[in-house]
């Protein structure tokens, strides 16, 4: 990442990036932890944004936020185009959704993230214009193998067999919504069982890729700042990912083209990001396959998150005490 700062000397600013963006990711999931189930998502995501806010101004970076939380005149922080952090170090761009997955949190559903992304400034793709992507996302395996452009039918017979599994026992995640009632029609046509997410795609996509996951395939529209910020893992964990913009109309689709966006080309990791200098930090709000959500234990609070970094492949897990009487 490029540096901002050429007077100060900083012996690997990269790796420690990630466990000074860990604390932000933390205290956004200890803010909206007392919201857990309480049916009101607005306030649990307005807590998780000011702690975000608040810490990421901590950190030794200038980041400038390519996702965020909506225009500055919708957003009064986190908004696309803010610039974070003391202005010292390496300059990034950076992703952030404080809790992908509200509506899990208010309802106290699992799989519930706080999640950043970044990666070096001026690399990753500026999707806001067009809300929602198309998105088929799995392991390794996945490389050379499927094609946004196939059949779901094909995509999983070919999948199966670069796994060596029975096509009986692959399991594809979608996001339960209305429009996708043709693609679980289609996927259970072709022998696989569907794993329906209620919300939260980033974390079935990257749990599609993850060696060790019961879920093979993440397929489906879901939001293109999900889909950068799920591109910034998959660099990490050796995965595939493609996308085509999905927009909700033809105004939305001029919107797109305007802001340099290709309607009907098919994004690749490297498209989507096109740096492999890239870090993904989630902490767990509620339980999940990822994480675990926050806890609290006696006097203490206790987060587990993870971070992925591309350049190294690295997986690190973070499990982190607080005292809760200076948090709730």
């Amino acid at each position: 990442m490029t540096s901002t700062n050429t007077g100060a000397i900083r012996l690997n600013p990269d790796r420690n990036l990630a466990m000074e963006l860990v604390r932000a990711t933390e205290a956004a999931a200890i803010r909206a932890y007392p919201f857990i189930g309480k049916g009101d998502k607005n306030a649990a995501d307005g807590a998780a944004v000011d702690a975000m806010r608040e810490f990421l101004g901590t950190v030794d970076f200038s980041g400038t936020i390519v996702i965020g939380e909506g225009e500055k005149d919708d957003a009064p922080m986190l908004f696309n185009g803010e610039v974070v952090g003391t202005g010292r170090g390496p300059a990034c761009d950076i992703a952030v959704d404080p809790i992908d997955g509200t509506s899990l949190t208010g309802a106290g559903r699992q799989n519930a993230l706080s999640v950043i992304a970044v990666s070096d400034r001026g690399t990753m793709l500026d999707a806001s214009s067009v809300f929602y992507m198309n998105k088929i996302v799995a392991g390794a395996e996945g490389v050379g193998v499927l094609d946004i452009r196939q059949s779901i039918g094909d995509n999983i017979r070919a999948l199966a067999k670069a796994k060596g599994k029975l096509i009986s026992e692959m399991s594809i995640a979608v996001l339960d919504r209305p429009r996708h009632e043709g693609l679980i029609d289609e996927i259970r046509s072709a022998g696989a069982g569907t794993r329906l997410l209620l919300d939260g795609d980033v974390a079935g996509g990257i749990n599609a890729a993850r060696y060790e996951s019961r879920i093979d395939m993440c397929v489906g529209i879901g939001g293109s700042p999900e889909g950068i910020v799920t591109a910034c893992a998959i660099k990490a964990l050796g995965g595939f990912i493609q996308t085509t913009m999905a927009p909700k109309d033809d105004a939305e689709a001029a919107r797109g083209v305007a802001a340099g966006l290709k309607m009907d080309h098919v994004y690749t990791a490297d498209e989507l990001v096109s740096s492999d200098n890239t870090f993904f930090v989630a902490t767990g709000v509620t339980d999940g396959a990822l994480v675990e959500g926050v806890r609290r234990k006696g006097p203490i609070i206790r987060t587990d998150s993870i971070i992925l970094r591309g350049r190294s492949g690295t997986i690190r897990r973070v499990q982190a005490d607080y005292l809760a009487e200076r948090w709730i």
